[in-house]
């Protein structure tokens, strides 16, 4: 049998290195992508409905369009946070409004995986599980959780995209008229795109019982897409949030405390007959360290 020289052996090592290396650079540029100002059209569509209830009334179709700024907050080898500002209003008036938040952690092994309820199960992934993949953990407006998924970003033809199911809580334009359903499987796609990027969604609408098997009540077609246009255009968004930014790192490093723990989390949806975004955003509300942990705190069920 023919032996192979330490000097070849060691060549191929670092080659696989430089390959590894490299493919995650890729990565972190695809992720990164997604920051800038964008013009954006959101469409929601109910596609397949399950129902045996004859007075079933499905979603109407939802067709918004938005301007959007995703602000870059974090940039570190295997950590990159994007934070969305929305831009509503009058050209010569905009109103900023604080969106959803994306971060991107490496081989990360931590996932909070939602349940039912407001509840969130802690789960450690072996590290094997995650070799070379990326987590996408999504945030509420007031940096709670939403809903997390860990996936490999793929590059083949010019094509750069992450795809993950994970379940999340009823979004926004949902739970405040729906009610007879509980759980929103997301398929989430993101692709770079020339033009911008794109977020596909294949969803299912679930109810969940305790003890029993999921039932899929209907199922929704999502496509955002997120179109680059000048920044000067989010001029507003930019603005706004370097006047805030230290307020919401105060928060984001509550909750980071309070994901350290590693344990299962339940919220509690409203304090004082108010969610938590609505506490945070008042005008009259301290932005103090312990002010934004104490009232945190109060959202979350002991």
């Amino acid at each position: 049998m023919k032996r192979i020289s330490l000097f070849s052996f060691l060549s191929v090592v670092l080659a696989f290195g430089a390959i590894a290396q490299n493919k995650k650079e890729q990565d972190q540029q695809a992720i990164k992508r997604m920051c800038g100002c964008f013009e954006v059209n959101f469409d929601f569509a109910e596609t397949f409905e399950y129902s045996n209830d004859s007075t079933y009334v499905p979603s109407k179709v939802k067709h918004d369009r938005g301007l959007e700024w995703v602000q870059l907050v974090e940039d570190k080898d295997n950590k990159i946070v994007l934070q969305h500002l929305l831009i509503v209003g009058k050209p010569d008036k905009p109103h900023v409004i604080k969106h959803w938040r994306q971060d991107w952690l490496f081989q990360n092994t931590d996932l909070y995986t939602y349940n039912v309820d407001n509840n969130w199960n802690y789960v450690s992934l072996p590290k094997d599980e995650v070799k070379g993949q990326w987590t996408q953990k999504v945030f509420q407006v007031d940096d709670s959780p939403r809903y997390e998924g860990s996936a490999t970003w793929i590059h083949v033809d010019g094509k750069s995209f992450w795809e993950n199911a994970t379940d999340a809580p009823l979004p926004r334009r949902e739970y405040i008229k729906r009610s007879d359903y509980n759980v929103t499987l997301r398929n989430n796609k993101h692709a770079i795109t020339p033009e911008g990027w794109i977020h596909d969604q294949d969803n299912k609408k679930i109810i969940r019982k305790k003890d029993e098997k999921d039932v899929v009540l209907a199922e929704e077609k999502g496509l955002n897409t997120y179109t680059k246009v000048d920044d000067s255009r989010c001029k507003a968004a930019q603005e706004w949030w370097k006047e805030n930014q230290q307020d919401w790192a105060l928060v984001r490093a509550k909750w980071d405390r309070v994901f350290a723990q590693k344990q299962d989390l339940k919220l509690n949806a409203k304090v004082d007959d108010k969610p938590l975004y609505a506490h945070l955003f008042a005008e009259d509300f301290e932005k103090t360290e312990e002010s934004i942990a104490k009232m945190i705190d109060t959202f979350i069920a002991k």
